[in-house]
């Protein structure tokens, strides 16, 4: 992800809504990676893993790490990427959801 320009900027960031694994910068905008391992397919894989209250969790984690920098959604550039690592298959999918899903 570094070799494709991101800029690493905190691991496994926590705070009362959950974690996220990976928070990186792509030019101006922010960039939410959750890393998902799995050693097969055979309850979906690793991609599959990251249901709908995951991502919900994800954006909500993301949405106070943000407000804790002074910064939303809707002032700054974001998106939330998946990298899932299915057995030895790697897969990056860029804004793979968005804020858009409801939270709350």
């Amino acid at each position: 992800m570094q070799q494709q320009g991101l800029t690493l900027i905190e691991r496994n960031a926590r705070n009362r809504h959950g974690e996220i694994d990976l928070i990186m910068r792509d030019g101006t905008g922010w960039v939410f990676v959750e890393v998902r391992f799995r050693q097969s397919k055979q309850y979906g894989g690793a991609l599959l893993s990251v249901d709908r209250c995951k991502r919900r969790k994800l954006i909500a984690t993301a949405r106070y790490w943000l407000a804790e920098k002074q910064e939303s959604f809707e002032t700054t550039a974001c998106r939330f990427d998946i990298c899932a690592i299915t057995g030895n298959q790697f897969e990056w999918i860029q804004n793979a959801f968005n804020d858009s899903e409801h939270v709350g």
